[in-house]
């Protein structure tokens, strides 16, 4: 990565520079199945598009609060990508009451506790393939109807200051630039050495802990990360499987 990166849409700017092809998420859901993996060319057209989604459509601006009622989930790692790219505050499990927008996942609990946003509302199924909704929550729009119209390539309508807040969890608030410096200096102890470091993480995103193993880390480094929802239903050999056939490097649990 560039010594340069000063907000989490820098670094991933420079990944997609350096190679878009690796993987940079891959994602599991072991209640469900599910295997997703999303190349850096690929998580950053998602970006993109989300971006352009809260710029021109939800008319979000820097300095905007967008809570995010998401559990770690790619889908989840987009929408910090792209608030980082439009310069407004990812609010991870924030007040909606508060925030200019809610997004929501499917949970009927976080659907409700969403409502208290007067601004936009999106909702998320957080199914395979980023499905559609069968039916959309009343008084949501289906991210997954909205997102793929939207253009490929974002630029921000003004820059984005690392020095303004840009990111909220578990009560704390960085700035972009404290996200990219904390992920860096934290690197090694989570032992991402660069380039071909591959985390294995089962944590949440409520916490930086969680989201610095399942995002900001590996992006920082060069690294990428297999990113899993309900670990604990997987056995010691599974696991020890997965370790082997994706190459794992190291494991945050």
């Amino acid at each position: 990565m560039n010594a340069t990166d000063r907000t989490p849409a820098d670094l991933l700017g420079s990944a997609l520079a350096a190679d878009p092809g690796r993987p940079l998420v891959t994602f599991y859901d072991d209640a469900t199945g599910e295997r997703v993996e999303l190349s850096v060319a690929t998580f950053a057209n998602w970006v993109a598009k989300t971006a352009n989604l809260l710029q021109d459509e939800l008319s979000v601006e820097p300095g905007d609060r967008v809570a995010l009622l998401l559990p770690a989930h790619w889908q989840t790692a987009v929408w910090l990508l792209a608030c980082a790219s439009v310069g407004a505050i990812a609010d991870v499990a924030g007040d909606p009451a508060a925030a200019d927008v809610a997004v929501s996942g499917p949970e009927p609990e976080s659907l409700e506790a969403a409502r208290a946003c007067s601004g936009p509302r999106i909702a998320l199924a957080l199914r395979p393939l980023g499905g559609r909704f069968p039916q959309p929550p009343e008084g949501f729009a289906d991210y997954a109807v909205e997102v793929p119209g939207q253009g490929d390539r974002f630029v921000p309508y003004a820059p984005v200051d690392p020095e303004e807040p840009a990111l909220i969890v578990a009560g704390r608030e960085f700035t972009g630039a404290e996200v990219v410096e904390r992920a860096r200096a934290e690197a090694p102890e989570l032992g991402l050495t660069g380039p071909g470091s591959r985390i294995l993480s089962g944590r949440p995103y409520d916490t930086w802990e969680g989201l610095n193993t399942g995002l900001y880390g590996p992006l920082a480094t060069g690294g990428s990360v297999v990113l899993c929802r309900n670990l604990d239903r997987l056995g010691g050999d599974a696991l020890d499987k997965r370790v082997e056939s994706e190459r794992v490097t190291v494991i945050a649990r």
